[in-house]
């Protein structure tokens, strides 16, 4: 067996484990990253970056066949055709190029990479099949996994996200068990593809995470495009058709082709002998302080393995942060919002406290709305659904809150999250001059509202 040695020692190379590792090198920390199967981790191959590509190809797919019909635009086309198979060729050299690129950077800051599964030994030391890496310093990065449940195993006409996003057909009917934003946006891709789409949720609204206000939009467009939902319903099994038992307490059976289980994500902590460092742990996540360390010294955890928010973003802000701290520098990881971000159809951003929370903290707040209806941008876009809202406090005017559901939200989510950490109050958002005609012009109007004089509303 061979050993090697090494300063800094990471294992998973997703977000947070490759930014950690390009910053390493930056830092001229002697590293050494190790990945089981591709780099980029579930974001890159099996997560965002695919789940966004399938929705793009879903989007496109629709608008054609909205045109093929009745197009307000006067727009005239044939009714389209979907080869899927090119579709997934297409994502898949998405995927490819980015991986490809991160393998790229890894090298242009000298990060040795060793591709197999990691057994640790103890905390400063980790075999990979017939290698031994000695370290000073190291960094769980290992993700996680979806949640399966027992009575749906994955196989056959019962799939995954990762089966979802590498489809060799569009079904004709689809269930899928979970209306989280999982669930909820390759439902809505797949009903665009042409599937009839059910969804079962077990709370009694979509998207129980988020507040009914906001998720109200994209209740109404899931009746718009058919979805059909069964909230309040628990799966029973599965045995060609779908068992559900209703809000009385009677059995339903849902006809389907494929069922989409999609029930939320777990902390990645098996497989890998980490019950070797007897660590503390925060359920089934490892617990980390305000520097990302464990409770044994020189051990870190990152991303998804230290539970929630289980987002790309975080995880490579704290390994940024990692290797500073290992190079020396004074760092904490205190962000005061870290942007939630669901592509379903409309989107939603959150950014910092909703109005529930920021009660429930016990701030006298102000929440104020402006619709995208009044916004000249979004009737150009066809889509006049849903909202900006901000929350900011009484006395000061501090913004505490970010929310907004509609067409691009998304990437609103950057001003969202920047005016929190800047301490932006309502008079800066109000008197910043926002271009006209986009959707961020609801965003100064949301805030010119909180302070009693909108100008378009």
């Amino acid at each position: 067996m061979q050993t090697l040695n090494t300063t800094l020692l990471i294992i998973g190379g997703g977000p947070g484990g490759y930014v950690t590792a390009i910053r390493a090198g930056q830092l001229g920390i002697p590293t050494i990253l190790v990945e089981g199967q591709s780099l980029g981790g579930t974001c890159l191959n099996i997560g965002c970056i695919p789940s966004k590509a399938l929705i793009h190809v879903a989007e496109q797919f629709h608008q054609t066949q909205h045109h093929s019909q009745h197009s307000a635009l006067g727009i005239s086309v044939s009714a389209p055709t979907l080869d899927i198979s090119k579709s997934v060729e297409w994502k898949d050299g998405i995927v490819d190029r980015l991986t490809t690129g991160v393998a790229a950077l890894l090298k242009k800051n000298k990060i040795q990479v060793i591709n197999g599964w990691a057994k640790i030994i103890d905390g400063k030391t980790v075999e990979v099949g017939d290698t031994r890496i000695q370290c000073e310093h190291l960094v769980l990065a290992t993700g996680s996994t979806s949640v399966n449940l027992p009575i749906l195993p994955i196989g056959g006409p019962i799939i995954s996200s990762t089966e979802a996003l590498a489809p060799t057909a569009v079904p004709k009917r689809l269930v899928v068990v979970g209306g989280g934003y999982i669930g909820l946006e390759l439902g809505i891709a797949y009903r665009k593809l042409g599937a009839e789409v059910s969804v079962v949720e077990a709370q009694d609204r979509i998207l129980p995470a988020y507040d009914a206000e906001l998720t109200q939009p994209v209740h109404e467009a899931l009746k718009q495009l058919g979805v059909k939902l069964y909230l309040k319903h628990s799966v029973l099994g599965f045995d060609g058709t779908l068992q559900v038992r209703d809000p009385e307490g009677e059995t339903l059976n849902l006809e389907t082709d494929q069922v989409l289980v999609a029930v939320g994500r777990k902390a990645n902590t098996q497989g890998f002998n980490l019950e070797a460092l007897n660590l503390d742990m925060n359920g089934s996540a490892i617990r980390i302080d305000s520097r990302c360390q464990t409770s044994m010294r020189n051990v870190y955890a990152i991303g998804d393995v230290s539970g929630e928010p289980m987002l790309a973003h975080r995880a490579m802000a704290q390994g940024e942060m990692v290797a500073e701290l290992i190079s020396g520098k004074r760092r904490e990881f205190n962000p005061t919002a870290i942007a939630a971000v669901c592509f379903t159809d409309p989107e939603l951003v959150v950014v910092g406290k909703t109005p529930d929370e920021a009660k429930a903290a016990g701030l006298d707040c102000i929440v104020s709305s402006f619709p995208f209806a009044a916004n000249g941008r979004a009737m150009t876009l066809e889509s006049k659904s849903g909202f900006v809202r901000v929350v900011a406090r009484r006395d000061n005017h501090l913004i505490v809150g970010w929310q907004a559901v509609g067409v691009g939200v998304s990437e609103l989510s950057t001003a969202f999250a920047q005016s929190l950490e800047m301490g932006a109050r309502l008079e800066d958002i109000g008197g910043t001059i926002h271009a006209h005609p986009t959707l961020g012009e609801a965003v100064q109007e949301a805030a010119l509202r909180a302070l009693g004089h909108a100008l378009h509303l």
